[in-house]
């Protein structure tokens, strides 16, 4: 624990220092871009905080491929080389798509490409635990395994519309994954606790750990589309490397659960993001947009809506994520009845908690009703 533990502060140290020094920059050369319609700042705020993210994932695979403790993920570097590749192609993607708004087929062509750099190194899903189930040929796990990075991504960007928003959820989803990843090492290698979607969940949590001091309300610069699919990279390839891998004959009945968890964990974190996504790409199209075209009618923007404040519906959607990480987390330790139970209690707490501003109006009315 405590090799991953240092590996998090440094990259937390780094991605702190280098998004300070982002913004520095982009205030003194104005790099920024003019407000939009559909922004909810009111001055102009600095959108490249994906630049200073990726050098705190450089420093946190340097600081690990360092430490002798992560020899074994570095016996053959390619997959974590790949990693870097595609983070990096990622980030000037997304700084041109920040910075000069790329064509969407453009900026899908690039995700398509850092998900084809990851999944060419080995980094794919060759079998789901589920009934045996293995995927067909080199060109099926191929397209399938791009398919989910790009998705993921894609997610991720779809809720960055909010100060700490994308950052905090990844946070918080990334922190249950990493508890997971770390007792499962311990419970199948106990001689061994390291593993690439350990190594990866703990730079991801460093990286959010030092950016989200810049980016909490009221945000000093954004991460923009390079940061969010930065993330959305690094979560995907995080579940991958442990569900995609899983032989489904070696998976009994009583296997299952774990075995899946980490491809639902992301799943699950990101249920809100994928919906939005989802809804969002129908109406455009429908419309006769790009599915990339802008708009004001994400989920954060309706939880505004209905009376939230800015960090109000960030909030609900950090209690949301939580109660989803948890609960799948204790599906790994407990019996599934106690764990639904909280569950359902908790899901009441939330549903609560998002319509509260809804509620508090139909109190206020009905107390107006009754005084007349």
């Amino acid at each position: 624990m405590r090799a991953y533990l240092l590996v998090l502060l440094l990259s937390a140290i780094v991605t702190y220092l280098a998004t300070w020094a982002v913004r520095y920059l982009a205030r003194r050369y104005n790099i920024h871009p003019a407000i939009r319609e559909r922004d909810v700042h009111k001055s102009p705020i600095p959108r490249i905080g994906g630049v200073g993210m990726f050098f705190g994932l450089v420093a946190g695979v340097a600081a690990a491929g360092s430490f002798g403790w992560f020899e074994s993920l570095f016996l053959d570097p390619g997959p974590i080389w790949a990693i870097v590749g595609a983070s990096g192609l990622i980030i000037v993607i997304g700084l041109l798509d920040d910075l000069i708004e790329l064509d969407w087929t453009a900026k899908m062509g690039g995700q398509m490409a850092a998900a084809w750099i990851l999944a060419s190194s080995g980094i794919q899903i060759v079998s789901l635990p589920i009934g045996g189930l293995t995927v067909g040929s080199f060109g099926v796990s191929l397209a399938v395994t791009m398919f989910v990075v790009v998705l993921v991504m894609n997610a991720v960007n779809f809720i960055d519309g909010l100060d700490g928003l994308a950052a905090g959820v990844v946070g918080i989803g990334t922190l249950s994954f990493f508890i997971y990843t770390y007792v499962l090492a311990q419970q199948t290698s106990p001689t061994n606790y390291f593993s690439t979607a350990g190594l990866l969940s703990a730079i991801v949590l460093g990286m959010v750990v030092g950016f989200l001091p810049h980016n909490f309300r009221p945000a000093k610069i954004f991460m923009g589309d390079s940061g969010a699919m930065l993330l959305g990279l690094l979560m995907a390839t995080s579940a991958i490397t442990v569900t995609g891998n899983i032989d489904p004959a070696t998976v009994t009945n009583s296997d299952l659960l774990p075995a899946l968890i980490p491809l639902a964990l992301p799943v699950m974190i990101l249920i809100l993001p994928l919906l939005d996504l989802f809804f969002a790409v129908i109406r455009r199209l429908r419309r006769g947009q790009s599915p990339f075209a802008a708009d004001k009618e994400h989920i954060h923007h309706q939880l505004q809506d209905i009376g939230h404040s800015h960090a109000g519906a960030v909030w609900v959607f950090y209690h949301w994520t939580a109660l989803v990480s948890t609960t799948l987390l204790l599906l790994f330790w407990f019996e599934t009845g106690p764990v639904l139970v909280l569950f359902g209690a908790w899901l009441i707490a939330a549903l609560i908690h998002t319509y509260l501003p809804v509620l508090r109006r139909i109190r206020k009315i009905r107390k107006a009703l009754r005084g007349k």
